[in-house]
């Protein structure tokens, strides 16, 4: 979850995302059941607005991910992405909402202007900001040895595809992996990561 409305109200936002998903998410990867958590999630970030917890207009994006043994499960808002590494090469799973992604698909401009964009953070849809939001459902198999990476744009906007492939295929320890995709995105100017990196079993 990566949040947004102004540093502290971000961080509120955030904070309810992750505290309820925990809460409601299912034991195993049902899609529509993580979905639902949410959902949820998305009007408890409305309720603490209206009540005067953080502030009105805060919100988060959110990837969040079931897995157990080969069965993945993705429940996704925003731009915050869910990548798979998969014999050595890189895939992103999710569809960021984002009005540069729109712009992308619509053939306006390519994948590589929207890096570096003026309106790359204005993303269309997001918690905390319609309660009727919903968001994308994925579900797969993936194989023994294949990583999953959930990161926000503080990762993806500052290190390219092939940079982040690299570092997963030199760090088989999802810790290091992650410290040194942090230290990727610093060193290349971003000032915050957030990062998950998990291998399948």
């Amino acid at each position: 979850c990566d949040g947004m409305g102004g540093h502290a109200a971000g961080e509120v936002a955030s904070e309810i995302a992750v505290d309820v998903i925990a809460q409601r998410a299912p034991m195993g990867p049902d899609a529509e059941a993580l979905g639902a958590a949410v959902e949820e999630a998305n009007l408890a970030i409305i309720r603490a607005a209206a009540e005067g917890r953080g502030r009105e207009g805060m919100g988060t994006t959110c990837t969040a991910a079931i897995l157990d043994g080969t069965r993945l499960v993705i429940a996704q808002v925003g731009d915050s992405r869910a990548y798979l590494m998969h014999g050595g090469r890189i895939q992103q799973l999710t569809r960021d909402h984002s009005l540069v992604a729109d712009l992308v698909e619509a053939g306006k401009i390519t994948a590589e202007e929207a890096r570096t964009h003026p309106n790359r953070s204005v993303i269309t849809r997001a918690l905390g900001s319609d309660p009727r939001m919903q968001c994308d459902l994925y579900e797969m198999s993936v194989d023994e040895g294949d990583r999953l990476l959930l990161c926000s744009d503080g990762l993806y906007s500052m290190v390219d595809d092939g940079q982040i492939a690299r570092i997963l295929q030199m760090c088989p320890d999802p810790q290091a992996a992650a410290d040194m995709l942090a230290e990727a995105a610093v060193d290349a100017g971003g000032d915050a990561v957030v990062k998950i990196d998990v291998p399948a079993e």
